[in-house]
């Protein structure tokens, strides 16, 4: 498969690039890109079947179901670094192996469902206290040890709507190529 498009079935929407300058429109933006997503991914992947879950999203990637239950484990993981940001002072945040865990038994082959439950109620959760934040807690911000570089809270805001459309987009343009 040529480079360019293997490129573009890995990043369809681009890889992750942060604003110079981040308003309040942006985060309030972002805020209802994750607000929405457990409904837009539900009606997306609620309809599929079996085989059409385990399909992989591209060549060597890995399948819708697993790219569901990785967007639950990586929301859920994102969650709590929101909340070490805000209760510690610039904290080192725990890094996991997300390919590893892609591989886990349950991430191959539990129904779909379970990783939604979980994905509603961790954003239910992360999107009133994201709704809360002061511009100073905004500000805050956590250490992430396998770049480590500082991001802000904000900043992290950012970077999980994209995760969000990253993923969607994946298994979108799936459903598109496949005609589903």
């Amino acid at each position: 498969m040529e480079k360019d498009t293997m490129e573009q079935l890995r990043y369809p929407i681009g890889r992750f690039e942060l604003p110079k300058k981040i308003i309040k429109e942006d985060i309030d933006a972002w805020i209802f890109v994750l607000e929405q997503l457990p409904k837009r991914l539900s009606r997306m992947v609620g309809p599929l079947t079996d085989a059409q879950l385990n399909t992989p999203y591209r060549p060597e990637g890995w399948t819708v179901r697993q790219l569901v239950h990785h967007i639950s484990d990586s929301h859920h993981n994102s969650y709590i670094r929101f909340k070490w940001a805000l209760t510690e002072d610039t904290p080192t945040i725990k890094a996991y192996n997300e390919k590893a865990w892609a591989e886990l038994f349950d991430t191959r082959t539990a129904p779909i469902q379970l990783s939604m439950n979980h994905l509603s109620a961790v954003h239910a959760k992360l999107v009133y206290l994201l709704k809360g934040l002061s511009e100073e807690q905004l500000q805050r911000s956590f250490i992430h040890p396998d770049v480590n570089q500082e991001t802000t809270v904000k900043e992290n805001i950012a970077r999980y709507a994209w995760h969000s459309n990253h993923h969607y987009a994946h298994i979108e343009n799936l459903l598109k190529r496949e005609g589903w």
